[in-house]
């Protein structure tokens, strides 16, 4: 059997106790002997439900998703770095073959909710959108990028720490596949079935499409010049 113990399975939660527990469950049936870390700011019991189903838990820096994000990324020691959100709408099933693909030497390894028709669980406005983000990605980057959005992929560690993220507003989930690609890195792609939610959704749509072009929109030579700096 297959186990895992150079992979991580990084999560950002808040209020998520309704979906927590199941998620982390099915991570640890597809994964066995993967570690498990949550980044929390939660006010209901996601956080004592992680604990209980074994993950590491810490308390996030309290500046919204990407910060989060960030220190779920960076804090990890294991090889492979895999994301999913905390609601549910992610497959497990797809974890190990995301976990392959980067044992066989892909950078950045992601799911694809998009495919040729829009999932039910997603509004149509939000597939439009997020097909329109991806397009302008794709421009950029001068390889197919096919969901600037999913919260579903895996990471070789090192790319994580060689690149100067900038996190501090929001859309960070673009950047996580846009400047691997821009610099040069492996990154593939493939479908999955993405599912309805489980509890409320955060997410304000307005504001995250606006910092999603803000991201796409800036001039290649600043990002590869950003990362020069600091090399």
């Amino acid at each position: 059997m297959l186990t895992y113990e150079d992979v991580a399975v990084v999560l950002i939660t808040r209020n998520e106790e309704r979906a927590i527990r199941k998620v982390l469950l099915d991570a640890k049936a597809v994964l066995p002997g993967a570690k498990l870390y949550v980044v929390d700011d939660s006010t209901d019991s996601t956080p004592t439900i992680a604990l209980e189903e074994g993950a590491h838990v810490s308390r996030g820096p309290g500046q919204g998703f990407g910060p989060a994000m960030h220190q779920a990324l960076l804090t990890p020691t294991e090889d492979i770095v895999l994301t999913v959100d905390a609601d549910d709408t992610y497959p497990p099933e797809a974890f190990p073959k995301l976990v392959t693909m980067i044992r066989q030497g892909v950078d950045v390894a992601g799911t694809n909710r998009l495919g040729r028709r829009r999932p039910s669980s997603m509004p149509r406005s939000n597939y439009l959108v997020n097909r329109l983000l991806s397009l302008i990605a794709s421009a950029r980057a001068r390889q197919r990028v096919r969901d600037v959005h999913s919260g579903q992929r895996a990471y070789r560690r090192e790319v994580l720490h060689s690149i100067q993220w900038d996190y501090g507003f929001e859309a960070f989930p673009v950047d996580l596949i846009l400047m691997p690609a821009i610099l040069g890195y492996s990154v593939e792609e493939f479908e999955i079935p993405y599912r309805e939610r489980i509890g409320e959704t955060t997410l304000h749509r307005w504001s995250s499409g606006k910092a999603s072009m803000k991201r796409l929109l800036r001039r290649k030579r600043d990002i590869v010049a950003r990362q020069l700096l600091i090399r």
